[in-house]
């Protein structure tokens, strides 16, 4: 029986594009929401490839901006009974080597940097749909539409200097709630999100000691996948975000976004573990995002002892 419980195990480790820039509101992320038994634990490991223009912050001197970024991330997780509902909490942590080509006020750069990223710690619960259930009970109730929501918390841990324009962190915490449905039919998941991410000020932005804010962000993901078999399913992936402008001190605010992505998703089972490959690009750029991300992660589960039985 825990084969097969943990076929169906949450996927919020797997999407992760903590880089040089906050492209968490491009994140593609199928399946957050789905059904999960308490008691279950996961272990990611993910190689992450971006290339194009990553660096987006309209506040930087930037322009013809392109950027190669590889990142290997290692996450883990937990699902427990969180007052009758299942919650599940996550934590992300990310290495980035990044090489970056553009204009500095018109004249050619490059930097290249290599070490920590921000750190990322996520809790979510479905509320509606799917209660807290031991693997057993978990295995004999019918799937439902399930309702949930979830808070995002990046932690400003990565590789900071204010004084150089290309930084691995961001210098600044980040929150996004986020509420989202999946709906299930038959071997089809129908699942959508709508989140805003709020953003605390970083007070030594270049050139230094300099304090750079940011307007919320709205994200919308839309996701459609279809199961073959247990842990063996593919996903079409759409995601766009708007809103998001800079300041620097007392400056004019940069425009607003007003992106969109869209993405493919695989599982593929590999013995008692999975394998997930995935790869997206920009669909509409208005400012910066316009980079293509492929993803391969590695993923295991396993029941708590004191689940195990039951």
């Amino acid at each position: 029986m825990k084969r097969r419980v943990w076929q169906v195990s949450p996927l919020a480790l797997l999407y992760v594009l903590l880089t040089a820039v906050p492209a968490f509101a491009q994140d593609l992320e199928p399946r957050a929401y789905s059904a999960s038994p308490v008691g279950l634990n996961f272990l990611v490991a993910g190689y992450n490839w971006l290339t194009g223009q990553v660096v987006s912050d309209p506040a930087l001197p930037f322009s013809d901006v392109h950027a190669r970024v590889q990142t290997p991330v290692l996450g883990a997780g937990h699902s427990f009974n969180f007052f009758g509902k299942l919650a599940l909490v996550t934590a992300v942590l990310p290495y980035s080597v990044a090489h970056v080509t553009g204009k500095v006020f018109e004249q050619n750069a490059e930097a290249r940097r290599s070490g920590l990223g921000d750190a990322r710690f996520k809790f979510s619960t479905n509320f509606i749909g799917n209660p807290a259930l031991a693997p057993r009970a978990f295995m004999a109730a019918p799937r439902r539409t399930i309702v949930g929501a979830s808070l995002l918390v990046t932690a400003p841990i990565g590789q900071y200097d204010g004084t150089k324009l290309i930084n691995l962190g961001a210098n600044r915490w980040a929150f996004k709630p986020e509420i989202g449905v999946s709906f299930p039919k038959g071997p089809w998941s129908l699942d959508g999100y709508v989140g805003a991410l709020f953003f605390t000020a970083n007070d030594d932005f270049y050139p230094g000691g300099a304090r750079r804010t940011q307007e919320p962000v709205l994200t919308i993901q839309g996701h459609g996948s279809y199961e073959f078999r247990p842990r063996l399913w593919i996903a079409l992936d759409g995601t766009s975000y708007h809103g998001g402008s800079t300041r620097v001190d007392e400056g004019d605010r940069s425009i607003s976004l007003n992106n969109s992505r869209l993405g493919v998703t695989v599982s593929l089972p590999v013995s008692r573990y999975a394998i997930k490959l995935a790869y997206s690009w920009g669909v509409t750029v208005r400012a910066g995002g316009d980079f293509r991300a492929a993803t391969v992660a590695w993923q295991m589960g396993w029941l708590s002892p004191r689940w195990s039985g039951r």
